[in-house]
């Protein structure tokens, strides 16, 4: 049993589950676990509090790697936690042409992301996302429409973007905790807008999919139940013909 305040007693963060998870994925489709097993090791997955409780799950698999201890550095006055970072990103760019495009949640920032809005929105939400390295860039364009950025506060950020008839605002300062993240974010706004803001954490509880992915309850949906459909009879039996 290991001392307190070792690793193994440390608290798992949703990266780390996310990143145990993978590997239990990756060790199915390699045939190394069945579908049974690959079901009841994501639900000990996500459920998992320490680090203690997702090394055991990736233990017997050949070059699985424990997940890494995230120890989140705090800028200075202490008050805001830096974002974590390492992670493997599946979100491609997000395009709002006559629309809407939305990044926000639980998500893995690549290290060259892009936002293009034309005659559309896109809203990006950074404090809950991950980030694949230490540094990112976000390449954020709109023209005749709008692209909104949140950032966590105690983050740095890089704001050098061009505004043209248009505006293209944001902080450009390097306040983040030292050797913290950096999130560099450039572009152009041609009759449009790009507004990066810093925002404290979400206060927004986990949706109805990702409790399912962490073996929680799931409320089933409620549908009405469908109308009665009358018993048949042969033509002219109801008119006594």
């Amino acid at each position: 049993m290991s001392e307190p305040g070792q690793p193994k007693d440390l608290r798992a963060s949703d990266h780390d589950r996310e990143h145990v998870a993978e590997q239990l994925r990756v060790a199915a489709g390699d045939g190394r676990l069945d579908f049974d097993e690959l079901d009841e090791r994501l639900g000990a997955a996500y459920r998992a509090k320490t680090y203690g409780e997702l090394e055991p799950l990736v233990a017997d698999l050949p070059g699985a790697r424990r997940p890494p201890v995230h120890r989140e550095v705090a800028p200075q006055g202490g008050q805001h936690p830096t974002m974590p970072v390492g992670g493997r990103p599946f979100s491609g760019p997000a395009i709002a042409i006559f629309g809407a495009a939305t990044r926000k949640g639980s998500w893995v920032v690549p290290r060259r992301f892009q936002a293009f809005a034309v005659f559309g929105g896109v809203e990006i939400d950074l404090r809950d996302a991950t980030l694949e390295d230490r540094e990112v860039t976000i390449i954020a364009n709109a023209i005749f429409g709008g692209v909104d950025i949140t950032v966590p506060e105690g983050v740095a950020v890089m704001t050098s973007g061009a505004g043209i008839m248009g505006g293209y605002e944001g902080p450009n300062d390097d306040g983040g905790a030292p050797e913290g993240p950096v999130i560099h974010i450039k572009g152009i706004a041609v009759f449009g807008g790009v507004d990066v803001r810093r925002k404290g954490p979400t206060s927004s509880k986990p949706s109805g999919w990702r409790s399912a992915l962490r073996g929680g309850p799931v409320r089933p949906p409620i549908h009405p139940p469908p109308p009665a459909i009358p018993p048949w009879s042969p033509p002219g039996a109801r008119d006594g013909s």
